[in-house]
C-alpha cells in the first residue's frame, strides 16, 4: 500500500499557528525590531541631552515622531497587529491618537502660563500650580 501523507519542511524560524494562513515572523525579524528599538531610544536620549541646541519644539516634535514608530513596532511585531483583526489595530490608532491629543492639551496648558496669557503662580503662592480652564 502507498502512503499517501504529505511530508511538511519546518523552518524554525517561522511559527504557523493552526486555522492560520500567515507565518509569524521568526527570532531573527523580531531580534532586527528590538535593535530599531533600541537605536530609536537612544536617538530620544540624545535629542533630551541636545535640546537647548535644537529647541523646544524641535526636541518635543521629534520624541513625539519617534513615540509614534515605537508604538507602531511595537504593536505591530511584539503585539502581532499585524496578524489580528483590522478592529484591533483600529483601536490602537484610536489609542495613540487620544493619548497624543490629551498630551498635547496638557502640554499647551502648561505652557499657557510662561507665555503671559495667564499668571503663572496666582495670588502671592509661592508654588506654581497648573493652571485649569474649570473649577
Amino acid at each position: 500500500m502507498a502512503d499517501n501523507t504529505e511530508t511538511t519542511i519546518h523552518d524554525p524560524g517561522v511559527t504557523e499557528h493552526a486555522g492560520h494562513e500567515h507565518a509569524h515572523p521568526g527570532v531573527g525579524e523580531y531580534v532586527k525590531i528590538a535593535l530599531i528599538l533600541a537605536v530609536v531610544t537612544a536617538a530620544e536620549v540624545g535629542l533630551y541631552y541636545v535640546e537647548d541646541r535644537v529647541g523646544e519644539g524641535v526636541t518635543v516634535a521629534g520624541l513625539m515622531a519617534m513615540m509614534v514608530v515605537k508604538f507602531i513596532l511595537v504593536g505591530l511585531w511584539f503585539m502581532h497587529l499585524r496578524f489580528d483583526s483590522s478592529i484591533f489595530r483600529r483601536l490602537f490608532v484610536a489609542g495613540i491618537v487620544l493619548a497624543i491629543a490629551i498630551y498635547a492639551v496638557v502640554l499647551v496648558q502648561m505652557t499657557r502660563g510662561s507665555r503671559g496669557n495667564q499668571p503663572a503662580i496666582r495670588g502671592g503662592q509661592t508654588t506654581p500650580q497648573l493652571i485649569l480652564p474649570f473649577r
